[in-house]
């Protein structure tokens, strides 16, 4: 069962930043350190800006074996961050120093917005937002690692379906055909775990960045920010994966076939992204430039997930006899579906295929009516509707931090 597809918040990008140029340090050990910080955000900088070509070879090297691009970039963030909360710690310490918030200001902190609207209209490349303050390369960071995070949770399942198609092939000729399905069905379930954990640690990374290190920069001067900087996004993107994890959930229980337990599970997706669609209408009070397609996004899963609910909500009360109540659902549940289809073409088609499998159900359920059972479908306000069901949390994000003393000439 397709999910819509959304990896808009990968694709920020940084200037570049030279702590040891900026920061005037005591001893030499401060001063590698400052060194190494900048050598591994240059690291980031690099892929990120697709500044820097280098083979396919020497990128797996690097990162220690790893294969894919979203793992490569993680294993990098993974090694600034704890070097960065060091930073901050340290500089927090003595924050009020002019001479400390004059330095920082000189970082000239910069990065663009993948989720701001006037960054799809900046012709001559993308718009950079400047706060004076580590918290907001902090914060940066980590929504750029929450976003990595998630995107390997969408490519652990599409990853894992071209392999699992290229086993079963090699399988159906070497075996037969019952041996493929259940070595595949294996496989389909860890997949499936491992992506929903994904999901959930994206959401915790979201979640600690909305309550512990995005408030601060509320106090800023900056004259404009962009929607990763607020807490408001931050929390709709936790939303967002909780959602993706759950639906990841609902695939495996798919196989028992228990439709009310779907329609419910279903109908909690759609509860997360409802609450994740209303936080980000309330957000214009700290950033108006938020883009249509993020809410489009938001709002169009929604309005598939409520459409897969009430599919399942019909097909359990069939089972029960119901004919004339399940011919009711799907009649509203299609002229909802089809009154909220997408623009995009490739989030279009999965909606599509959801409302041609509604229509199909609904077809067959009243002709069967007709010549059968001629029961009267109610009205819409006398239909029930789905109740839903939130089985999935976030996996809590706690920081590293790499102890070690920093000492500025102040």
């Amino acid at each position: 069962m397709a999910m819509l597809q959304f990896s808009d918040p990968t694709k920020l990008k940084t200037q570049k930043i030279a702590f040891e140029d900026i920061y005037p340090t005591r001893d030499s050990g401060t001063l590698e350190q400052l060194k190494e910080l900048s050598s591994k955000r240059r690291a980031i900088e690099e892929s990120i800006n697709e500044s820097r070509f280098i083979t396919e070879a020497i990128a797996r090297e690097i990162s220690g074996g790893l294969t894919s691009h979203v793992e490569q970039d993680l294993h990098k963030l993974e090694q600034y961050l704890p070097l960065l909360e060091n930073l901050v710690y340290h500089v927090s310490l003595v924050s009020d120093n002019p001479r400390m918030v004059r330095w920082t200001s000189e970082l000239k902190i910069r990065w663009s917005s993948a989720l701001s609207l006037s960054s799809f209209f900046f012709l001559t490349g993308p718009k950079y937002f400047r706060i004076d303050s580590l918290q907001f390369e902090l914060g940066m960071a980590l929504f750029l690692y929450g976003a990595m995070i998630r995107e390997w949770a969408s490519e652990v399942l599409s990853v894992g379906k071209v392999l699992r198609c290229i086993i079963c092939c090699v399988q159906l000729v070497l075996f037969n055909e019952n041996d493929c399905m259940i070595v595949s069905t294996s496989d389909i379930v860890a997949d499936l775990v491992q992506s929903a954990t994904l999901f959930r640690k994206a959401a915790g990374v979201y979640h600690y960045l909305a309550l512990e290190v995005l408030p601060p920069l509320l106090s800023s001067s900056a004259p404009e920010r962009q929607p990763e900087a607020t807490s408001s996004v931050s929390s709709v993107m936790s939303l967002i994966c909780l959602a993706e994890a759950q639906a990841v959930t609902i695939r495996k229980a798919e196989e028992k076939g228990n439709t009310g337990l779907l329609a419910k599970l279903h109908f909690g997706v759609s509860q997360l992204l409802d609450e994740a669609h209303f936080i980000l209408h309330s957000t214009t009070k700290e950033c108006k430039d938020i883009s249509g397609r993020f809410v489009d996004f938001v709002s169009s899963s929604k309005a598939l997930h409520k459409l897969r609910s009430y599919k399942y909500l019909a097909d359990s009360i069939k089972v029960s006899g119901q004919i004339g109540v399940t011919i009711g659902i799907l009649r509203h549940a299609l002229t909802n579906g089809q009154k909220k289809m997408p623009g995009e073409e490739s989030w279009r088609s999965v909606f599509k295929r959801e409302i041609d499998e509604v229509s199909a159900l609904l077809r067959k359920y009243e002709h069967e009516n007709d010549f059968v059972w001629h029961e009267k479908v109610p009205l819409h306000d006398e239909l029930p509707i789905p109740e839903g069901k939130k089985i999935v949390n976030y996996i809590a994000y706690h920081p590293e931090r790499w102890e070690r003393a920093l000492v500025f000439k102040i």
